[in-house]
């Protein structure tokens, strides 16, 4: 049924604003809180469809409670990775073919770099960058095939500049911007866009905990973002809203600072 009204509504495309997600499925990790329930709500605003996934399931009950009957949910660790491809299988059985994928879901850890462990650095970049080029995978093989789809990937400041604490989550999130260039490379020439949002410093619970007990980073932050104010998570939901259109259908391989100025304040 929902596949039956997802191709009457794409008959009407023509019609439609190029902002529009109006018959478009999202598939969006980490899409129970913060950020990745932003934009699910901005997709979910913009006529789409989404899937949330998440590791606890009264989360993502209830995000999907608040953004409506054009949201749905599953419950997925992305960092059992051999398990990603039958994630991508069930959700295109349900609910159709996924046009978009959200790369959101990730972890941060703020410790001195020679306090470090190998364990802490394998945990941050197998959720961040392994887990990420697995599900990736898993739908880009699919949308190449139909010659169509959106792939965001959520990168950071800490890809852009140096910040200090952040060494294992800083070169995960370098990782993604390398990754960003060159499936955009490879997979662009078979309808499939590829990029990337950079958050600066935006708003959440998990900002407020890390920014919380170090005024002087707060201090600093502030310092070098011209607009003088931390982003909200909305603003990272209508640049991939963006990046999810036919409004972006010539961009690939970007990486879009989201972040008030910061990547280039002094």
């Amino acid at each position: 049924m929902e596949q039956e009204q997802r191709t009457q509504t794409n008959s009407q495309s023509a019609t439609l604003s190029p902002f529009s997600l109006d018959g478009k499925l999202a598939l969006i990790t980490g899409g129970g809180s913060g950020i990745g329930f932003d934009i699910a709500r901005c997709m979910v605003q913009a006529g789409g469809t989404v899937v949330i996934t998440g590791r606890r399931e009264q989360p993502l009950q209830e995000a999907v409670a608040t953004l409506g009957d054009r949201a749905h949910y599953m419950v997925n660790d992305v960092t059992d990775r051999p398990l990603l491809d039958d994630l991508v299988e069930r959700i295109e059985a349900i609910y159709g073919p996924i046009d978009t994928l959200v790369n959101n879901a990730g972890i941060n850890m703020k410790k001195p770099a020679l306090e470090v462990t190998d364990e802490d650095f394998d945990r941050i970049v197998h959720t961040n960058l392994n887990s990420v080029f697995s599900l990736t995978r898993a739908c880009a093989k699919r949308m190449m095939a139909r010659q169509s789809g959106s792939i965001i990937m959520i990168s950071s400041m800490a890809a852009y500049y140096g910040i200090d604490r952040v060494a294992a989550y800083a070169a995960s999130k370098s990782g993604v911007e390398g990754m960003v260039k060159v499936l955009a490379s490879e997979f662009s020439g078979n309808g499939v866009r590829v990029n990337a949002i950079a958050p600066g410093f935006i708003e959440t619970a998990m900002s407020k905990t890390a920014m919380g007990g170090d005024p002087d980073r707060f201090a600093r932050a502030m310092r070098r973002t011209p607009m003088g104010k931390f982003g909200q998570p909305e603003d990272i939901g209508w640049a991939a809203v963006f990046l999810a259109s036919e409004a972006a259908k010539y961009i690939t391989g970007a990486s879009l600072p989201v972040d008030g100025g910061n990547s280039i304040g002094f």
